[in-house]
């Protein structure tokens, strides 16, 4: 079953799911067998529909945490790319061609953020890159597969991957039209309710409105912000994210100017809303959390430079994610877990009393090299020491100060003492 975190859009998944629930029964058919995880891949579920997405997430995720994978992990990957640079959600015969219909923007741009994360790939990214300019439409967007209409989540991702690659997607462009002027086409401006504004839909409705998506505006508004995989920024805006001004309400496509920090406005009031969580919400099902739009729209915040806002976030993610992630089974969402965590700073190796490092490593082949992180022991004992108001640091800083002070004035006893036996005033 194709997931909303594949797809990168609930809207899509639910059509599917409905799909699937509407199929009647075969009481006589045996259950198909899900197709076994081949050797180097990051987890043990099929990987049909996410292979390469949840290989490409892993490896990025283990290179933010000083981890040399293993080379048939590496080896898994650059295998799986096609001859005309895309890669396929997943191939499970690699020397067999690729069925170029079914190749996979999404993969495809996971793939070489991986790459170029990883270092010493430079051949298959740029083929990667190659792949993306070809199959990018002529209104600049980008298809989860080639030859459909474009949707947000598949440009952002593209264009983050163009960040990545350092190719500039302002650039890149079909029939004048690059990748920001695809992502404009999604995103709400000032023709929608305020509430609604800067959010992205995923793609245009039959009559051509617009309709908020969660999801598709959590990685679309990475991109819009000029992010990639992994999220590095430390730069911090203090004032929270500016919602957009409207002076009319007509439906001009919103300037690039103001596209990140709208989005960003947006899933901060989205975040505020439900708790610091996003939900999903899904035809005749009641809604329910959605830990994939949480995490990227955490990622997205940070990079717009707002982890103030996206504190809330990573703090209901640490504590509710090990239902997502299957206590470290489902590699994908460990290693979105684990760039959560290496985006906001904060402890890999307790990341709600989880070690996402250890859990991810686990889930594949055993790699070259790990290099130590923080236990949680160590991270207890540096919140206790911050709790008391006094750090080890701190108390050794006093220390000298004192040590030193001390001397100073032992030092101007002894030459006064010096200068009253010789009848001089002390100086």
């Amino acid at each position: 079953m194709l997931t909303a975190a594949r797809l990168g859009a609930a809207t899509l998944s639910a059509v599917l799911l409905a799909g699937a629930a509407a199929a009647p029964a075969l009481a006589d058919s045996p259950a198909p067998t899900a197709p076994a995880a081949p050797a180097g891949l990051y987890g043990a579920g099929d990987p049909t529909y996410d292979g390469v997405w949840r290989q490409s997430l892993a490896l990025t995720a283990l290179a933010g945490a000083k981890v040399v994978p293993a080379d048939s992990a590496v080896g898994w990957l650059t295998g799986q790319q096609c001859a005309d640079g895309g890669w396929m959600s997943y191939n499970p015969d690699s020397a067999a061609a690729c069925d170029a219909k079914t190749e996979d923007s999404n993969a495809t741009a996971a793939a070489v953020q991986a790459l170029v994360t990883l270092g010493g790939h430079q051949d298959a990214v740029d083929k990667g890159v190659q792949w993306l300019k070809a199959n990018q439409n002529a209104d600049g967007t980008w298809a989860y597969n080639p030859g459909n209409p474009g949707d947000a989540n598949s440009t952002g991702l593209a264009v983050s991957a163009l960040f990545a690659a350092k190719a500039d997607p302002a650039g890149v462009a079909k029939a004048g039209k690059s990748g920001f002027d695809g992502l404009a086409l999604f995103q709400l401006g000032c023709a929608a309710p305020a509430e609604q504004r800067g959010a992205f839909a995923y793609q245009p409705a039959p009559e051509g409105t617009l309709k908020a998506n969660d999801l598709a505006s959590s990685q679309a508004t990475l991109a819009a912000a000029g992010g990639r995989l992994p999220v590095t920024n430390t730069n911090q805006v203090e004032a929270a994210p500016k919602a957009l001004t409207c002076t009319d309400t007509s439906a001009q496509p919103m300037a690039r100017t103001d596209s990140a920090e709208a989005a960003a406005a947006y899933l901060t009031g989205q975040l505020g809303a439900n708790g610091q969580h996003l939900m999903l919400t899904m035809p005749g099902a009641a809604a329910t959390p959605d830990f994939t739009a949480t995490s990227w729209a955490a990622l997205s915040l940070i990079q717009a430079g707002h982890p103030k806002q996206a504190a809330g976030a990573v703090d209901w993610l640490a504590a509710q994610g090990g239902s997502w992630t299957k206590d470290g089974t489902d590699a994908s969402a460990t290693a979105t877990l684990l760039l959560v965590a290496q985006a906001a700073q904060r402890n890999p190796a307790d990341f709600g009393g989880a070690d996402l490092v250890k859990q991810l490593t686990a889930a594949g082949p055993a790699p070259k090299t790990v290099a130590a992180t923080p236990t949680a022991a160590a991270t207890a004992e540096k919140k206790k020491d911050g709790g008391s108001g006094i750090s080890t640091l701190w108390v050794v800083g006093v220390g000298l100060l004192i040590g030193i002070g001390g001397g100073l004035l032992l030092s101007l006893q002894r030459r006064r003492g010096s200068g009253q036996q010789a009848g001089k005033p002390g100086k």
